[in-house]
């Protein structure tokens, strides 16, 4: 290997490629990763060398706050390859805002925009044939930062460790899902950590979730802790509801996480003339909705499923299905927004960021 110093990052190339190893038509998420990693560490009140390694383990001592204390945060995004060789970014600036918004919540320290844009961008150049064109396809890009202090004290660490590792993709959900309306567990509550991409947000969704997959159902759409009386996320994504021709969805808080799948579905529903209410959403409304017939569609948005289309839900042991929608919102919007990631259509609000 050859060390040599690239746009203020160190770099470390990898001797031979894990590429050819690959079926990348029989992927399972999450499992396979590329052939470098991006980290850099916050040491005596900084953040020192960014550099780029060969994709491998770590060694951690077993004291590190993360452990302990839960201090870590992470974010989900994407890149895409058109039929050119092409490689963009999806809005890759929302994400680095939203995971400094997370970390200060967590009183970690902000990671900075030109250290994350050049890391992001070294990697995909770097890995950048591990984007695979074609809709459906992508590389799902993984930024997340941890505290890597050796110390037990309850406080917040003094060393973290920024990194990027990326995974081949196919589609996260491939049919509908049935879903549970939550009644007794709940994702987060008012002035909690609920906004923020918090490992500990979804370790805390597993159990409840295991619950509901015992029953038939894949995932659970959350009700607010005081009540539960008012529908706000969807498993691990934001949540919409299709009244006649009126799309519905629970406005963010400390609670709900600023998707940013979701503001593309709404700035494409504007840009479609499709009437939006943001606003809070009842359990009775929606069942109501479902007997007499004017809820036409339920479908949760996100960086890994994209869109992903609700066929069934119960609440109070009475389960409501939900017939196919001809003209489906969720089927309109998902390929309006797969277009505009593949550069397969024009891109007005600067969304696709090329690599």
């Amino acid at each position: 290997m050859t060390d040599q110093k690239y746009n203020e990052i160190d770099i470390v190339r990898i001797e031979k490629t894990k590429i050819n190893d690959v079926d990348f038509n029989n992927i399972d998420f999450g499992r396979k990763f590329t052939d470098h990693m991006f980290y850099c560490d916050f040491i005596d009140g900084a953040w020192q060398q960014p550099k780029i390694v060969p994709y491998q383990a770590m060694t951690i001592e077993p004291s590190a706050r993360v452990f302990h204390y839960g201090q870590a945060v992470f974010e989900g995004m994407k890149a895409y390859k058109d039929d050119n060789g092409n490689a963009f970014l999806f809005r890759p600036e929302d994400n680095h805002k939203r995971i400094n918004i997370s970390a200060a919540r967590l009183a970690m320290p902000e990671f900075p925009k030109e250290y994350f844009m050049k890391g992001l961008t070294t990697l995909m150049d770097m890995d950048k044939e591990w984007i695979k064109p074609g809709v459906g396809n992508s590389l799902y890009v993984r930024p997340f930062v941890f505290a890597f202090e050796p110390a037990i004290s309850a406080a917040p660490a003094q060393a973290y460790r920024f990194m990027i590792i990326c995974s081949p993709a196919k589609a996260y959900y491939t049919s509908k899902v049935r879903v549970l309306f939550a009644e007794k567990y709940s994702r987060s509550a008012d002035g909690g950590v609920g906004f923020a991409k918090a490992a500990g947000n979804y370790a805390a969704q597993f159990y409840p979730t295991s619950l509901a997959q015992k029953k038939g159902y894949q995932q659970i759409i959350w009700t607010d802790a005081s009540t539960h009386e008012y529908l706000e996320e969807a498993g691990t994504m934001n949540i919409f509801f299709r009244i006649n021709d009126t799309l519905v969805t629970a406005p963010t808080s400390d609670r709900i996480l600023d998707g940013i799948t979701r503001k593309s579905i709404l700035q494409l529903a504007e840009d479609n003339k499709i009437p939006v209410e943001v606003r809070r959403v009842t359990v009775s409304e929606i069942k109501e909705a479902a007997r007499n017939g004017s809820l036409k569609e339920i479908f949760g948005t996100g960086t890994a499923a994209v869109i992903s289309p609700i066929s069934a839900f119960e609440h109070s042991e009475e389960v409501f299905e939900i017939p196919d929608a001809t003209d489906s919102y969720a089927t309109v919007f998902k390929t309006k927004l797969l277009n505009i990631q593949h550069n397969l259509s024009e891109d007005k609000h600067g969304w696709r960021f090329e690599v």
